[in-house]
């Protein structure tokens, strides 16, 4: 997954950081423009764009109020936009008598769009480019003599994800459905099995709770799915499916009207990562069917990994030769410390460990504010959709951050679900639980913790 990062180049932020067990937040300081104007929004420092999310807002662009001694009049301001920093030819995204101006995710692909960038993977140069905005306020109707002052330019780089091809992988309109899952529907939509190259053949990749399931088509309890006598036929409208705690593939047949539920988790394992299993478990891999793939981000050591299911050496993988292809009880994979996603592609029988920013989870619900140990590593699984499974909390607060470093981080001022760039930290309670951080609406990030 491709990012947009935002540098700021407009004005300078001190950042203050105080103990994270006492007061978390980082304190932002701006510097007076010596343009008498500047762009006082904290950005993030990631963002995605794709037309899926082409309604929602990108930024929201805030600003100081200049001032012109000795004119009354109202101040008038537009937001400008160039291909090139001395905007000697530019584009007026809006006006307002208001500090601040909304742009969309569509504005920004309508500009990478100007850029001449595209997602095209057989062309990766232009998958990237850069835009810069400015701010101009003037006063009166803005004519020659009217009182002016232009901000400082913001450059603003724009990675626009590559089209996926070949994967051919859907969701579908099943899902699961239970006790075992979503409360019955109570705890969020059902989880969501994928198209295979099979005809009428579906599969998810779970995490399942002790209790009861069923299969259904739409969220919905019209077409429903359940295993009268419990022998792997699925019935129409059939009793409830026992679960069992842990992490599962599962198997819907519709042609053969059949089922199959069996233990499923895909990790990373070594001296690189957990002790070969003696410091915790395995590093999951998540599905990500946009690809057919499966990911996992990771924070490695320097050392040696192997891939193996369910925590056990029964099937594992490794390298003979080091040419990126998957061996089966092959040799040691040599890591080197660092942050990275790792993709597994069974379809081809290859790997990737790819250098990149992991989220993670720090607090004192977790590691003592990163003195315990490194943060929980999320593995984006879904463009802009990042998960964190099985993690074990205890009773305090926590945070989310960028690489277990606090230059980038995300609390929640308000309580409300919605994530904030240095925002308060989140209380958390003693207990196993999924976490997922949502940016498909970078304007609103959102953030989940879901008991397991």
């Amino acid at each position: 997954m491709k990012k947009i990062s935002i540098y700021i180049v407009s004005f300078v932020m001190i950042l203050g950081f105080f103990s994270c067990q006492e007061n978390d937040d980082l304190q932002f300081i701006v510097q007076p423009d010596p343009n008498g104007i500047s762009f006082t929004n904290a950005f993030l420092s990631e963002y995605v764009i794709t037309p899926a999310t082409s309604g929602n807002i990108a930024e929201r662009f805030v600003w100081n109020k200049p001032s012109f001694p000795g004119t009354p009049t109202a101040i008038t301001y537009e937001l400008q936009v160039s291909l090139t920093q001395d905007f000697a030819t530019r584009e007026i995204l809006g006006t307002t008598s208001e500090t601040n101006i909304a742009v969309t995710v569509q504005t920004l692909l309508t500009q990478a769009a100007n850029a001449g960038l595209d997602n095209d993977p057989n062309t990766p140069a232009l998958n990237k480019g850069v835009v810069y905005f400015r701010i101009r306020a003037y006063a009166g109707n803005g004519g020659t003599d009217a009182p002016q002052v232009i901000s400082s330019a913001k450059s603003m780089n724009l990675t626009l994800p590559e089209i996926v091809i070949g994967s051919g992988v859907q969701i579908s309109t099943w899902g699961i459905v239970g006790s075992g899952f979503n409360n019955w529907g109570n705890g969020g939509p059902d989880a969501p099995f994928y198209t295979t190259a099979q005809k009428d053949v579906f599969v998810a990749y779970v995490t399942l709770l002790t209790g009861e399931i069923k299969f259904r088509q739409n969220n919905d309890w019209a077409v429903n799915l359940g295993d009268t006598g419990a022998d792997g036929t699925l019935d129409a409208n059939g009793d409830n499916i026992v679960s069992t705690a842990g992490k599962y593939k599962v198997t819907l047949d519709i042609a053969k009207n059949s089922y199959t539920i069996e233990p499923y988790s895909l990790g990373i394992v070594g001296s690189g990562f957990n002790n070969w299993g003696n410091n915790g478990p395995d590093a999951e891999f998540h599905y990500d069917y946009t690809t057919d793939t499966f990911k996992a981000g990771v924070q490695l050591l320097t050392g040696d990994i192997k891939f193996r299911l369910n925590n056990d050496w029964g099937t594992n993988y490794g390298d003979t030769g080091a040419d990126g292809t998957l061996d089966a009880g092959g040799d040691n994979i040599k890591s080197t410390a660092g942050h990275y996603q790792i993709t597994i592609d069974f379809n081809k029988n290859t790997y990737k460990i790819e250098q990149k920013d992991v989220y993670g989870i720090v607090g004192s619900g977790y590691n003592n504010w990163g003195n315990g140990g490194p943060d929980f590593s999320f593995t984006e699984y879904n463009p802009g959709l990042f998960i964190a499974n099985n993690v074990t909390l205890l009773t305090g607060e926590i945070k989310f951050r960028l690489n277990n470093d606090w230059g980038t981080n995300y609390g929640d001022t308000g309580a409300d679900g919605t994530l904030e760039v240095n925002g308060d930290n989140i209380a958390s309670t003693a207990g196993k639980y999924q976490v997922i951080l949502d940016f498909t609406d970078t304007a609103s990030p959102k953030y989940t913790i879901k008991a397991l």
